[in-house]
């Protein structure tokens, strides 16, 4: 554009560029939000990812050991172990860069904490394009993810065949990019990009090379074949040292599975908190019988995997009764607890009769009804204490109790709480559940109200994210679940729910899905 002769004309075009471009260059801290959410599930991904890896090399291990498969686990699991150093320093170098690009942005740490520029614009041009120097760590970068797949197809030509093909590590240049990168990968990619978003894509490369070893260490680990998991016989039980306690007695259960079999894996957890499992398979719980008189229950939940392969949940429940010498008796019927918007059970029993009983309940938004004869009914609207007292005529007893919330439920989609699922599968889900596990009272139901749900991965150029409102997959994410295919991945959260009583809550869960 040709700009005016008469200065002050001039000067007032010249600010309106400068304008425009500050306008231009502003990023707004909902888009660097968005970007901070990828990168956290991509880091959860690549977490769920390694972990898988682990278990996989531990078998392998396990194959070398075995005759049955020694002979060929001594030429597969060596190569499995070269994917895995290839992938372990091909993903500390791009760490590097990550750490390189904080410190560039001006990196500080403050309570603790890493702050920098992450609307730094400049930051990651300079890092990444830097042609004056004449070095580029976008141009390293790209060479270096080359170099890496190329040594993973060699390792074995089957590997190459079969495996490398379908690797999630895409190098093409996004169909997005500008004209003026076109043919400049690391230009696609780096150039004018806030600092936080170029993390993004770094810890995307990353999550794809942690992908890429797991698909590798698969293969290798079904050409040996599969080791078959036998059992003589097999049974989930759980029992108690005994059914009648007296107050201060010690209470001991014994869970786990029948014939003892490490193979089985067996998790043990007794009211949602889990008991550590011996050598023999067993897991022995210890708990000192409380002061409240009456019925008590302990829920036992045993997981294990059957000869054939598959995941076997077993529940039970197992009832004790502590007693009292004599007197007035009350026990709540479910916990040690009362939970915030529930009928809770309480039962008072002995002393001169029912009919001679009263009995109050303070305690800030807590009420109490009677629904039978020695029975009660406590509701409370707020967390904190109730105090129960009760009287007989003869004697008072006062009953401090904790009100607390009811924990929060599991975020589950297809009856999984994220991992490994084939794309199909999910393709087919309806939407998202809120399933509360391992909990003392039956029928508590939780409702999704809203989430957010992000695709990254094989089929998407560049992270896409759609807002639900509702359980069910619905506008926009239904477009992007149809996109969905083997090498995706998947991230589902800012999960709310309506609580049980009224309001609603944030859930701290974040799922993650690979496709396959």
């Amino acid at each position: 554009m040709s700009l005016p002769k008469e200065p002050r004309q001039k000067m007032i075009n010249i600010m309106y560029l400068v304008l425009t471009a500050l306008l231009a260059l502003n990023v707004s801290s909902e888009i660097l939000n968005a970007f901070k959410t990828i990168e956290q599930s991509l880091n959860s991904a690549s977490n769920i990812i390694e972990r898988k890896n682990l278990d996989i090399y531990k078998s392998l291990k396990t194959k070398l050991n075995d005759p049955k498969s020694a002979e060929k686990a001594a030429i597969w699991a060596p190569k499995a172990e070269q994917a895995h150093a290839y992938a372990d320093a091909m993903y500390a170098y791009v760490e590097s860069l990550k750490q390189e690009l904080k410190v560039e942005s001006g990196l500080q740490i403050k309570d603790g904490k890493e702050v920098y520029k992450e609307d730094d614009l400049d930051a990651t041009t300079r890092l990444f394009l830097n042609k004056k120097s004449g070095e580029s760590k976008g141009k390293d970068l790209y060479n270096k993810l080359v170099k890496f797949k190329a040594d993973l197809s060699a390792i074995d030509p089957l590997i190459a065949k079969e495996v490398i093909p379908n690797l999630p590590l895409d190098l093409s240049i996004p169909t997005t990019s500008s004209i003026a990168g076109k043919g400049d990968w690391a230009y696609a990619y780096f150039n004018m990009t806030p600092s936080v978003a170029a993390i993004t894509i770094l810890t995307k490369f990353q999550n794809d090379i942690r992908n890429s070893e797991a698909q590798i260490a698969e293969f290798c680990h079904k050409e040996i074949g599969e080791v078959e998991l036998i059992y003589d016989q097999f049974n989930a039980f759980a029992a108690s040292n005994s059914q009648y306690l007296m107050s201060g007695e010690e209470l001991v259960i014994t869970a786990g599975v029948g014939a003892f079999s490490s193979a089985a894996k067996p998790t043990v957890s007794i009211d949602g908190v889990v008991v550590p499992v011996g050598v023999d398979g067993s897991a022995i719980y210890k708990s000192v019988a409380g002061t409240s008189p009456g019925v008590q229950r302990k829920r036992v939940r045993i997981s294990f995997i059957k000869p054939n392969g598959e995941n076997a949940v077993v529940e039970k429940e197992v009832q004790y009764t502590v007693g009292t010498p004599s007197g007035l008796v009350v026990s709540t019927d479910k916990t040690r607890v009362f939970y915030k918007g529930l009928d809770n059970p309480l039962s008072i029993t002995g002393g001169g009769g029912g009919e001679k009983i009263n009995v109050t309940v303070e305690g800030a938004g807590t009420t109490i009804r009677k629904a039978g004869s020695g029975q009660y009914i406590v509701t409370s609207t707020q967390t904190g204490t109730a105090v129960v007292t009760v009287n007989d005529g003869k004697q008072t007893q006062k009953l401090a109790i904790p009100v607390k919330r009811v924990p929060d439920p599991i975020a589950i989609v297809g009856g999984s709480a994220g991992g490994n699922m084939a794309a199909g599968k999910f393709r087919a889900q309806g939407g998202v559940i809120a399933d509360l596990r391992d909990f003392v009272f039956d029928g508590v139901k939780f409702n999704v109200l809203s989430f957010i749900v992000i695709a990254t991965g094989k089929g998407f150029d560049e992270p896409d994210f759609a807002e639900v409102n509702g359980p069910a997959f619905s506008g926009g994410a239904t477009t992007l679940i149809r996109k969905c295919q083997a090498g995706t991945t998947i991230t589902i959260g800012e999960i709310k729910v309506s609580e049980p009583g009224g309001g609603s809550r944030k859930l701290d869960q974040t799922i993650t899905f690979i496709l396959q």
